[in-house]
């Protein structure tokens, strides 16, 4: 196996400075006609420096030089919803990408992929625009159901 093909300093760093930053330029046009209902928002990368793999020696800490952070994703905050006669709220949500050790999945938590990828992979528009489409749309409904319940 080459370096290329599992998870490691090189890949992880990969992911966080290349992919993250494309993926986050996708959903930010994606989202742009919503962006004025709020007050701010936030689009930021994530790396979860907690969660440590089971079979790892449980005195290394983890981290990106290590090679071996789980997982690494976006996070969205929406903040102060404006709209006359409705009351304030945020919204966030979290685009995860779950890394093992040869392959790594993205979705909208642990326990849902929309897709799979070897290290290797280059990944191709249609992939970003795709995985980016569906997460805006889990937005959007998710704002829609907000906006029901308040009125």
């Amino acid at each position: 196996m080459d370096e290329q093909s599992t998870r490691n300093k090189q890949t992880t760093l990969q992911l966080y400075n290349t992919v993250l930053p494309a993926m986050a330029e996708h959903i930010h046009r994606n989202i742009t006609p919503v962006l004025p209902l709020f007050h701010d928002f936030k689009l930021e990368r994530l790396i979860d420096t907690w969660t440590k793999d089971p079979a790892a020696d449980p005195d290394e800490s983890v981290s990106v030089e290590n090679g071996n952070v789980q997982q690494l994703g976006l996070k969205l905050r929406l903040e102060g919803f404006q709209r006359a006669g409705a009351e304030a709220f945020d919204i966030s949500k979290d685009l995860l990408f779950k890394l093992e050790h040869h392959s790594y999945t993205v979705g909208p938590n642990k326990n849902d992929s929309w897709l799979e990828k070897e290290y290797h992979q280059k990944w191709e528009k249609s992939e970003y625009e795709t995985i980016a489409e569906k997460w805006s749309e889990e937005l959007i409904e998710e704002l829609t159901q907000r906006l029901e319940k308040l009125s």
